[in-house]
C-alpha cells in the first residue's frame, strides 16, 4: 500500500506497508500492524541507514482517514514528516498495531494485557526488526497511545523497560480497574525506571493526569529530563485533539 496524501487529507503521505491478519500465538487471534516508512527510506543514498521505531496502539487510527474512526487520523504520517524536513526530530519508523475486540482486556493491567505485551515485545518487535532497517536497541525504541492505548503503554514502559526507553500516554485511561496502574508503581521497589514518559490530556483525564505526573515526579523523575506533562484545556477526547498535539511527545523523544 503506498499512497500519498492530497487535498482535504484523504490519502497518506509517504509509505505504508500493511502486513494483514498478522498472528500472535501469545493472544490466539491476529489483527493487520501498519509500517509507515519515512521519504528517505527508499533513497538510494540511505539504503543502509537505520532507524528508530515508534509502536503506537489502535494502529487504524494514526494514519489513514480510512480506517480511522469517524475518518479522523492522527496524521502522524503529516506530522512526522513535517518535523523531520524541518531537521526538528528524527526520522523515523512507525508501527501501527490494530486493536481487536478484545481491545478492553488487551490494553488493561490483567492477564490478557500481559499476553498481548509478550505479543508486542517477543512477536511483533522481532519481526519489525528482521524486515526494516531497524535501531533495535531500547534506547531507540518507543511506545504510544491514547486512552486504553495510552493506558497500556505506560504498561508496557514499567514492566519492559528493557525493551522500550520513551513511553507517550496521552489522555490515558488510568482510572481503568480501580486504578490498578497506581497500585503496579506503588509495589515497585527497585530503582527509578530509565524510561522517558510523556503524559497529557485534556478535560478528560485532568485529575489521574496530574496524579500520575506527581506521582513520578515524587519518585525521582525530572520535568523536561525525563518526563514531560500537558494540560490541553479544553480538548475532547478524541484523535483530532491528539493529532493537533502529537508534535510535542515526538520531540521530547526523537527531537534534534
Amino acid at each position: 500500500m503506498k499512497r500519498k496524501r492530497r487535498i482535504g487529507r484523504d490519502e497518506i503521505v509517504g509509505t505504508c506497508k500493511l502486513h494483514k491478519e498478522f498472528y500472535s500465538e501469545n493472544l490466539n487471534n491476529s489483527r493487520n500492524i501498519i509500517v509507515w516508512l519515512p521519504p528517505g527510506y527508499k533513497k538510494q543514498r540511505n539504503m543502509f541507514k537505520k532507524y528508530p521505531v515508534l509502536y503506537m496502539h489502535d494502529g487504524q487510527n494514526i494514519i489513514d482517514p480510512k480506517t480511522a474512526f469517524a475518518g479522523k487520523d492522527w496524521r502522524v504520517d503529516e506530522t512526522v514528516v513535517r518535523l523531520s524536513k524541518a531537521r526538528r526530530m528524527k526520522e523515523i519508523i512507525v508501527v501501527g498495531i490494530y486493536n481487536t475486540q478484545e481491545r478492553l482486556e488487551e490494553y488493561s493491567y490483567c492477564g490478557r494485557g500481559h499476553q498481548y505485551l509478550k505479543f508486542v515485545v517477543d512477536e511483533l518487535k522481532p519481526f519489525i526488526d528482521s524486515n526494516y532497517r531497524t535501531l533495535p536497541d531500547r534506547i531507540n525504541t518507543a511506545v504510544m497511545g491514547s486512552s486504553m492505548g495510552g493506558l497500556i503503554s505506560f504498561i508496557a514502559g514499567w514492566k519492559y523497560d528493557d525493551v522500550f526507553s520513551m513511553v507517550g500516554c496521552m489522555s490515558s485511561s488510568f482510572y481503568y480497574d480501580n486504578e490498578k496502574v497506581f497500585e503496579m508503581i506503588n509495589e515497585y521497589k527497585g530503582p527509578r525506571k530509565k524510561v522517558k514518559f510523556y503524559i497529557d490530556h485534556g478535560e478528560d483525564g485532568l485529575l489521574r493526569g496530574q496524579r500520575m505526573f506527581c506521582r513520578l515526579t515524587g519518585i525521582g523523575y525530572v520535568i523536561g529530563k525525563d518526563i514531560d506533562y500537558f494540560y490541553a484545556r479544553g480538548a475532547e477526547h478524541n484523535e483530532t485533539a491528539w493529532a493537533e498535539r502529537l508534535e510535542r511527545p515526538l520531540l521530547f523523544f526523537f527531537g534534534i
